[in-house]
């Protein structure tokens, strides 16, 4: 059995979201660490909304998900295959 097909490959990347901005941005700093301005407000998970959308565009066909960070500027977010 090929070892690709064994396992499921996840990814972390580290996100430091900018809310209320005037411009939305997306600044990657390394490979695993992003700066993601959004103009909408860090309530009512509107700001955490938004930054999933700006992901989802940057990683198609992945499952996006905030694992840590819900209410924090510093969010780690994993990439996972769409199976």
């Amino acid at each position: 059995m090929d070892c690709e097909l064994c396992y499921n490959y996840l990814m972390y990347i580290h996100v430091k979201a900018k809310t209320e901005m005037k411009k939305e941005e997306v600044v990657q700093i390394s490979v695993d660490h992003y700066e993601i301005a959004v103009r909408e407000p860090a309530e009512r998970n509107l700001a955490n909304k938004r930054i999933l959308e700006i992901l989802q565009t940057l990683f198609p066909d992945k499952i996006i998900k905030i694992i840590n960070g819900h209410h924090s500027k510093s969010k780690l977010i994993a990439v996972d295959d769409a199976d």
